[in-house]
């Protein structure tokens, strides 16, 4: 049986909702341009007033928003209200330069919260579960992201955080959890840590499903995981920026609900910033529908996707987009071609000889790019003769090769040595940058 949050929402009809979105994009706009100094000058430098947005094919004439954008009007330069209408602040922590402020006020908590109650909704998760929430909580939007939603439904949390893995183990094991939030990775280390203990999560647990994000991963790794631990795995989606984590698939894994009365989304070229059709990969862009603190318009995540519009086998009638491919700034071009570490994944995890946890490391030799991937074997493949080790290796290769067209040397490794992750998994180590 399908069961849904908000029925009258989720299921509404397409040509209302659209006509919904009209109404809230008019209105985003003039708020923004009455209480952002920020989106005025914008918008006046882009030679567009609130007045001339009144249909949803107005929006490609509203400018884009950037990261860089947040970063230089550190820390709150982009708010909509005053700091006293505050009830929280998110700090994301950028690789370079400034970090992010995001603030929220109580009906951003309270959208956020609906968001992904709808999200936990569609995968089953509700009342009686007990949901181990395994991301990072404080500054980091995703422990506490998905903290609220499960209380929204009526779910008991854990709220574990990440790292202190065999205590994990054990509260897992003594509290009946039957769902957790955490990054893949991380996911993938637990079941090792699992396995060395003897302790078998398909048959010593209650687990039957994960919420796995924070960082790419591919179809071929959730058939990974379903095998190896007899879970569902589900994808979930959400940017700080945004709010945190707000939306995953439904029960049927097939593209991940946008929900569109709080957010318009679009696909563009990443070049260009033309917009694309329905069904074409491009970067994703988003415009908030209903957030005070930090309303972004045509804000560019940077994630490279599609948009699917069909109806959804659930009966909802909100948009999707489907897996992501990677981020846009995450793309190594190696020798002029373009390649994801998600492209990469998805080909070793058809490989039942190799492991998991793999580094993509890139150098310049004598002026040419040249790729190289580490990757672990598994226990059954390991083998003391160079012969089965170099077998492996021109396999692995040609595998490679044939999806990425591009010639990649593979190093096996034993089991341990890929350092692991608590969060995010470092996969790349791009040499000509440093």
């Amino acid at each position: 049986m399908i069961e849904y949050w908000n029925p009258l929402v989720e299921r509404m009809p397409v040509d209302e909702m659209e006509k919904m979105q009209e109404s809230k994009l008019r209105n985003l706009v003039s708020y923004v341009y009455k209480h952002s100094d920020f989106y005025k000058k914008r918008f006046d430098d882009a030679g567009v007033k609130p007045e001339d947005i009144r249909t949803l094919d107005d929006l490609k004439k509203l400018p884009f928003t950037y990261k860089s954008d947040l970063r230089d009007t550190y820390p709150t330069g982009m708010f909509c209200v005053p700091n006293e209408q505050l009830v929280r602040f998110h700090v994301s922590s950028g690789t370079t330069g400034k970090p992010t402020v995001v603030g929220y006020t109580h009906n951003d908590v309270k959208e956020w919260s609906i968001s992904l109650a709808r999200a936990l909704t569609s995968i089953g998760v509700g009342r009686g579960d007990v949901i181990q929430v395994s991301y990072g909580y404080g500054l980091f939007t995703g422990g506490l992201g998905l903290h609220y939603g499960a209380e929204e439904v009526g779910s008991t949390v854990l709220p574990t955080s990440s790292g202190n893995t065999e205590k994990q183990l054990e509260l897992m094991q003594d509290l009946n959890t039957t769902v957790i939030a955490c990054t893949p990775s991380y996911f993938l280390f637990m079941n090792e840590v699992a396995n060395q203990a003897g302790v078998s999560i398909q048959q010593n647990t209650r687990l039957r499903a994960g919420i796995f994000g924070a960082e790419p991963w591919s179809e071929e790794m959730r058939v990974r995981i379903e095998e190896a631990t007899g879970i569902k795995a589900y994808d979930v989606y959400g940017t700080s920026e945004l709010s945190g984590p707000l939306f995953t698939e439904c029960q049927y894994q097939d593209g991940i609900h946008i929900w569109a009365d709080q957010f318009l989304i679009e696909v563009i070229d990443p070049e260009t910033g033309e917009q694309l059709g329905d069904g074409e990969r491009g970067e994703l862009v988003i415009t908030t529908l209903a957030k005070e603190a930090l309303p972004l318009i045509r804000y560019r995540i940077g994630d490279i996707t599609v948009i699917n519009k069909e109806p959804c086998r659930c009966g909802r009638t909100h948009p999707r987009i489907m897996r992501v491919l990677g981020r846009a700034d995450d793309m190594l071009i190696v020798r002029g071609i373009n390649v994801f570490p998600g492209q990469v994944e998805s080909v070793l995890m058809t490989i039942p000889e190799v492991g998991e946890h793999f580094m993509i490391i890139v150098d310049r030799v004598n002026e040419l790019d040249a790729m190289k991937v580490q990757i672990e074997m598994t226990d059954e493949a390991f083998s003391d003769k160079v012969n089965d080790i170099i077998t492996l290796e021109k396999k692995v290769e040609a595998s490679l090769k044939n999806v990425l067209n591009l010639a990649v040397k593979v190093e096996l490794v034993e089991k341990g040595t890929i350092p692991r992750s608590m969060g995010k998994a470092k996969k790349v180590i791009d040499n000509r940058k440093l």
